[in-house]
């Protein structure tokens, strides 16, 4: 790549209709030219979460206008760009579509090149929109949907080392604050109730303690959080509540990230060791700060995206689109929307978190 490279990214996997233009440049530097996210909250909030038909609807009610905006804002129009980068999956299938239809249509009308993007790709290239982040690294991607830990080699290369065995610790951060009476979405009212809550009067289950691998459990967790809700009935004892729980979410997060990082160090003996940590729940600050903590034991760099793109965004698509695009990669105009799409497909292969059937985990 000689020439600088201008993406527009697509995001509409859950709730946010996004759209946002990159441009990399040969020497590898980014540039957000500009990052439109519209949101759904509203529309969602009257049922404590995402209603996937809703969503649906409100992104083709408002792609058209979201990319627009960002174009403008972006000072380019659609001359001026050199790909088009689309989440074609995880997420509910019927928003991924819109977006990915719509990048579709562009790189068709256009003649340009497509890139249909991982969500969970986007995620793990966050934190370099705003950082000189080198690979390989460490990633811990926890968000409401995902809660993963990555080897991340290269482009593209991610090797699963674990992964949550029921929810996520952002579902789990959302479904204990419903059970608490906090408004949608619950993780931020979460974090807000806890500050200067004291977490030391509540005793939550710690999940796979002394077990090996690196995966995560947040069921019990939220299960018994959910049945401590019930008992309180002060503002004092809610806010000690929401304190243990963010404690304890944190300190599972800790714990198995820093069995991750010893293993992960084994490996990479001589090289710079570094850490990522992505995702919606990677804008708590106590998990942030715990996390941050256990690099810094462990020897390791840290680095979080800004809090504008630690939720789902278009940059960080375009920005995967682009680093593909550098190396000569993109997809046919019939690429499929995925609702499943594992980063580390081999892995989920040979050793699945979930066994598919009528009853098993929806994830």
């Amino acid at each position: 790549m000689t020439e600088p490279l201008t993406v527009l990214g697509l995001e509409t996997s859950c709730d946010e209709t996004a759209a946002a233009v990159v441009r990399l440049d040969a020497s590898g530097k980014v540039e957000v030219l500009s990052s439109i996210v519209g949101t759904q909250i509203a529309a969602h909030a009257p049922y404590g979460g995402v209603v996937p038909e809703i969503a649906a609807r409100a992104h083709v009610e408002t792609i058209d206008a979201i990319v627009a905006e960002a174009l403008s804002s972006a000072g380019v129009g659609y001359g001026d760009l050199t790909g088009v980068a689309a989440t074609a999956g995880p997420g509910l299938v019927g928003g991924v579509m819109v977006g990915l239809s719509f990048g579709k249509a562009v790189a068709l009308a256009r003649g340009l090149p497509l890139v249909a993007v991982n969500h969970l790709e986007g995620h793990a290239v966050s934190a370099r929109l705003a950082a000189d982040i080198p690979y390989p690294f460490l990633l811990l991607l926890v968000s409401g949907g995902h809660c993963q830990i990555l080897a991340v080699e290269g482009v593209g290369a991610c090797r699963r080392l674990g992964s949550t065995i029921d929810d996520a610790a952002g579902e789990a951060f959302d479904k204990i604050a419903k059970s608490m009476g906090l408004p949608y979405p619950g993780g931020p009212a979460l974090e807000k109730l806890a500050q200067g809550g004291d977490p030391s009067g509540y005793v939550l289950p710690r999940a796979l303690l002394g077990r090996d691998g690196f995966d995560f459990s947040f069921s019990g967790l939220k299960t018994a959080a959910a049945r401590m809700a019930a008992t309180v009935n002060t503002d004092a004892e809610r806010k000690n509540l929401a304190a243990a729980v963010q404690v304890a979410i944190a300190r599972q997060l800790s714990d198995r990230t820093d069995k991750a990082m010893a293993a992960y160090a084994l490996e990479h003996q001589g090289a710079p060791l570094r850490f990522v940590v992505a995702g919606g729940v990677a804008a708590n600050g106590a998990v942030r700060a715990k996390l941050q903590d256990t690099a810094t034991a462990r020897g390791f760099s840290f680095d979080a995206p800004p809090l504008a793109y630690c939720t789902d965004n278009a940059a960080m698509i375009a920005l995967a689109g682009a680093e593909r695009l550098a190396l000569g990669i993109s997809d046919r105009l019939d690429a499929p929307a995925r609702p499943r799409w594992p980063l580390d497909e081999a892995a989920a292969l040979a050793n699945p978190t979930h066994v598919p059937g009528r009853k098993g985990a929806k994830a």
